[in-house]
């Protein structure tokens, strides 16, 4: 039966709108994202790259039992940790993420190695999951090195114990208290017959924090357990667990290394090129801070910054004379067009105003391009 013209023009209008489907259907096959599905890992040393910037690693060598963990688009998850070991000696494994280099493995675009006298300000932001049937400790990691390696062990290594669960503590014995990037920690120092450790143990749990590694850097700088002319190689977030440990997860990780200009995290207490006046006026809720920058150094400085964080509570709301990166925990501070020239002897003031709770401190210590300056 030959089709009539009404039933032609039918069939030429469903087959065009097929091919049009069609073709909508591979456009949006070729630029549509392709979900990636998290990968799981339960390989000893096993590792694997998210946001093509990180490395999320198993690193399970003190035990022979099964570690797996998943690593998702923001950080991992452990989802089995079979076994336990004594509690008196080390862990079994540090499921974590890093920015830098591992034993040879170096996290994609990183620019550590990084000689200690170039970084200005390294930024990290941490968000931890914990769990209460297991004992662990949820650690950053800091590694310094004389030289810039890319493999073993470090010279020194710097961590910062954001919980522990269970009877563990750091290597060595405690050395004292200190404020640092506005929290107070207790501080412990060892050798764990391999290298240098510098703990720095929080009094309660801290799920998560935006903060500046260079303040912890310094502080291994002014105990001599680095130099200014020393690498930092890596900087790695994650958990050691003695016993069980399912469930931990680190579900945020950021890290970036910012070069200066010149000069270096200085030593608190030492010769700086630098002088900072921190005035403030504070009330209930609130604070207005007035800063000024002297130049004690033998050179003219074109184009400064100035880091420093603020203590826990206190949050900028607007500035004056500045432009600043970051409103609470790490911040920097640059120049604006008509303040950016420093000469000899020479000083610049900007200022802003932010909101605060609890008991309203200053930041404890300042760097100008990457240079430590003496708070007057």
């Amino acid at each position: 039966m030959r089709p009539s013209p009404h039933h032609a023009r039918r069939a030429r209008g469903l087959l065009g709108a097929l091919l049009t489907s069609l073709v909508s259907l591979a456009a949006l096959l070729t630029t549509a994202p392709v979900a990636q599905a998290d990968t799981t890992i339960c390989e000893t040393f096993g590792t694997t790259t998210i946001q093509g910037r990180y490395v999320v690693q198993n690193n399970r060598w003190g035990t022979s039992a099964t570690q797996c963990i998943t690593a998702t688009d923001s950080g991992f998850r452990v989802t089995q940790a079979d076994g336990s070991v004594p509690t008196n000696g080390a862990p079994k494994s540090y499921p974590s993420i890093y920015n830098g280099c591992h034993y040879t493995n170096c996290s994609p675009g990183t620019n550590l190695p990084a000689q200690l006298s170039t970084i200005s300000t390294a930024p990290s932001s941490i968000s931890f999951n914990y769990v209460n049937n297991a004992v662990y400790d949820a650690a950053y990691d800091i590694w310094l090195d004389p030289t810039p390696r890319t493999d073993g062990v470090n010279r020194t290594e710097i961590m910062i114990w954001f919980n522990k669960v269970g009877p563990v503590q750091p290597i060595g014995s405690p050395v004292g208290n200190a404020n640092v990037g506005g929290r107070d920690w207790q501080v412990w120092s060892g050798n764990n017959g391999s290298n240098d450790v510098l703990s720095f143990v929080a009094p309660s749990a801290i799920t998560g924090w935006n903060f500046d590694v260079m303040d912890f850097v310094r502080q291994a700088v002014s105990r001599g357990l680095a130099q200014n002319s020393w690498y930092l190689t890596s900087v790695q977030a994650g958990f050691e667990p003695w016993q069980n440990g399912t469930g931990l997860a680190v579900t945020s990780f950021s890290s970036t290394v910012n070069k200066g200009t010149s000069g270096g995290p200085g030593t608190p207490g030492g010769p700086t090129a630098c002088t900072v006046a921190y005035g403030t006026s504070a009330w209930q809720g609130g604070f207005t801070a007035d800063v000024t920058i002297t130049n004690t150094g033998t050179s003219p400085v074109s184009g400064w910054k100035l880091a420093f964080t603020l203590p826990s509570g206190q949050q900028i709301t607007s500035a004056w004379n500045a432009n600043l990166s970051g409103s609470s925990g790490a911040v920097t501070a640059s120049n604006v067009s008509h303040n950016g020239e420093l000469s000899i002897g020479g000083r610049a003031t900007f200022g802003f105003q932010g909101t605060s709770s609890g008991t309203f401190t200053k930041p404890s210590a300042f760097t100008l391009n990457g240079t430590a300056c003496a708070a007057v």
